[in-house]
């Protein structure tokens, strides 16, 4: 499928192809969701949004990673090389990491803005030193860069046929939709690291601050009062979803499946948190594996029924002799 794939995208230099290739098995390794969906992208997309998530991944391993502890200035310096390395590659020099060399050709072909990865790369850095949030609107700013932004990157790779300032509303909306789903259901990751993305004021007014948290992750102890917090929590992020939902018919009718597929998936994800009885404190609730491959399944009859009732195209007229 890769070959496929890089061939439809009309990318031929081998170490490019080596480069993508590398994004593509990041994504199949840890975004299953995200993955799931790209798979109903036409061919000659998906390279680039394998690209887009690897990025994203790249620099977010260098703020989370668990597994490789360092102190915030080591990784406040890996964070600056790797900002270098995208402006090199990004304006027209050699990127030396092979994610680095796809996102920017990535950014290049789609003509995709620079600030778009430089407002990224400003909330990567906030999280090695901001480890909570007062009010939704201070959590915003840090999620236009961490989430918002992705929505609109992918924008121009999925193509829109409404005008770009109507589409890129809905793009961002849904970027921090899925955005909000992560913290719900990580909730007791992000203790582990020391944060607490929901906002304080949201967990406050069901009379939960960061100590009660902490206490709850520390001894597998449930309290109601966290239950109505993440409750709550998700009821905000099913407003996102609703401000996101009318760009999915902006898109071009090709990319619709793909995107349709991660909205309903990730949705499902509040759903299995709800399921779980809101306990992400102690555990990380998931959309189970069969019904992934139903949605997916739906998407991909999607796409049939639409090449069926496309108009065919017009014969050529012969040419007279």
């Amino acid at each position: 499928m890769t070959r496929r794939e890089l061939d439809a995208a009309a990318i031929t230099d081998p170490a490019l192809r080596a480069a993508f290739d590398r994004c593509r098995r990041l994504n199949a390794r840890h975004g299953k969701t995200y993955f799931l969906a790209t798979r109903l992208l036409p061919a000659s997309r998906r390279p680039a949004v394998h690209a887009l998530y690897a990025f994203a991944r790249l620099a977010d391993d260098i703020v989370d990673d668990l597994a490789a502890p360092a102190v915030a200035g080591d990784r406040a310096q890996r964070l600056q090389t790797l900002s270098r390395d995208l402006h090199t590659a990004i304006t027209g020099g050699t990127g030396h990491h092979p994610v680095v060399t796809a996102v920017a050709h990535t950014a290049h072909h789609y003509r995709i803005p620079h600030s778009h990865f430089d407002d990224f790369l400003t909330s990567m850095r906030s999280d090695l030193t901001v480890t909570d949030y007062d009010t939704l609107d201070a959590l915003r700013g840090y999620m236009h860069g961490s989430a918002a932004v992705i929505g609109l990157q992918m924008l121009p790779v999925l193509g829109h046929t409404s005008p770009r300032d109507e589409a890129a509303p809905h793009a961002a909306a849904l970027g921090e939709a899925f955005q909000l789903t992560n913290f719900i259901r990580d909730v007791g990751e992000d203790l582990d690291r020391d944060r607490v993305y929901l906002p304080a004021d949201l967990l406050a007014a069901e009379g939960v601050d960061r100590d009660l948290l902490f206490w709850s992750r520390r001894t597998g102890r449930r309290d109601p009062r966290i239950t109505h917090a993440l409750r709550s929590a998700a009821a905000l992020a099913r407003r996102f979803y609703a401000r996101a939902e009318p760009g999915l018919n902006m898109l071009e009718p090709r990319s619709r499946p793909c995107v349709r597929t991660a909205f309903v998936l990730y949705g499902e994800i509040l759903d299995a948190v709800a399921r779980d009885g809101y306990a992400s404190v102690h555990r990380r609730s998931a959309v189970p594996l069969t019904r992934r491959a139903a949605v997916a399944a739906a998407g991909l009859a999607r796409i049939a029924a639409g090449r069926l009732t496309a108009p065919a195209a017009p014969a050529a007229k012969e040419t007279a002799r």
